[in-house]
């Protein structure tokens, strides 16, 4: 199982979030590429990239950072926030981006996504954000009408690498990881899921890796790290095992 420490940018500074809320972000850092060099030298090899202003503006924001994080981590990373347009996928993957994170596009333009996926196979992943089963949009400030698997579902054969499941209303509270929602969602579809929201520690790192049979690939986490709750190494060492 994949550990994918995060890195949220949100006017060129590393933040956290609390349930997607950008007025109630806490700094950890001003220096995104100094942090994913702290991230690889603690043994990550991939890195989960978000540019939370991206995700509202529908477009790339914290460019600078973004490149600046490529240039510092050797290893795998996946970036999502606001990334809806052909140019804008391959730009990235030009950059050296290993994988692209679309949620907003997933549920607005499904097409698009599907011939992104065709086109760059395995480099696309599907956010399935959701708030009490919903899925989210616009950066988690819009809830539709369509359940997290129905979305999911609609992309099964597309050749799309993994789907990436937020349980919003946890994400940054550190209240543990929505582990049954995320193992129910893998067990439903044939793609592999990614944990995001709420992870607090080695437990979640454990529990999620002993679903790594049901389809978990990996898990996304931030504020447990940063506010040193959760060891890196040492939660690359528990996922290792799986």
């Amino acid at each position: 199982m994949i550990v994918f420490p995060a890195i949220d940018l949100k006017g060129g500074q590393v933040v956290r979030l609390a349930e997607g809320d950008m007025d109630r972000a806490t700094v950890y850092g001003d220096d995104p590429a100094a942090q994913a060099a702290i991230f690889a030298e603690a043994g990550a090899m991939h890195l989960h990239v978000v540019d939370l202003d991206g995700s509202f503006a529908g477009k790339a924001e914290n460019r600078d950072a973004v490149e600046g994080i490529l240039k510092s981590f050797p290893g795998h990373v996946q970036l999502g926030g606001g990334i809806r347009t052909r140019e804008a996928v391959e730009g990235w993957f030009d950059l050296g981006v290993s994988r692209i994170v679309m949620g907003t596009a997933a549920l607005k333009d499904p097409q698009f996504v599907k011939d992104m996926a065709k086109e760059f196979p395995g480099g696309i992943v599907v956010a399935v954000d959701a708030r009490d089963g919903m899925v989210a949009t616009e950066g988690w400030a819009e809830l539709s009408d369509v359940p997290v698997v129905d979305l999911a579902r609609r992309f099964e054969d597309a050749g799309v690498a993994s789907l990436l499941f937020t349980d919003i209303g946890r994400d940054g509270m550190l209240k543990g990881c929505n582990i049954d929602a995320t193992v129910d969602l893998a067990r439903a579809t044939d793609m592999p899921v990614i944990a995001s929201g709420g992870v607090k520690g080695l437990d979640d790192i454990h529990i999620l890796s002993l679903h790594a049979p049901d389809g978990i690939e990996g898990v996304i986490t931030g504020r447990a790290i940063y506010d040193g709750r959760l060891d890196l190494a040492a939660a690359l060492a528990m996922a290792a095992r799986a």
